[in-house]
């Protein structure tokens, strides 16, 4: 099943064509309002390098189930 989405907010200018694997394995700059210093560090603090590895990152992930569980309260 194909699934469409804008992405122009979410993006930075050269990222908006990209197909959605190529997002996840751009850098995290690729990520409107993400710096190259914030990215330099994610990448020292966390190894973080490309949109996938943000994603998936267990501390991104518990602070966001953190967040979800605390709306629902």
């Amino acid at each position: 099943m194909a699934v469409t989405a804008d992405l122009a907010k979410l993006l930075d200018k050269a990222w908006e064509d990209k197909s959605l694997d190529e997002v996840l394995a751009a850098p995290v700059g690729a990520l409107a309002g993400v710096s190259d210093a914030d990215a330099a560090a994610l990448q020292q603090a966390f190894n973080i390098k490309t949109v996938g590895d943000l994603g998936r990152n267990k501390h991104v992930r518990a602070a966001r189930a953190l967040s979800d569980l605390a709306e629902l309260a």
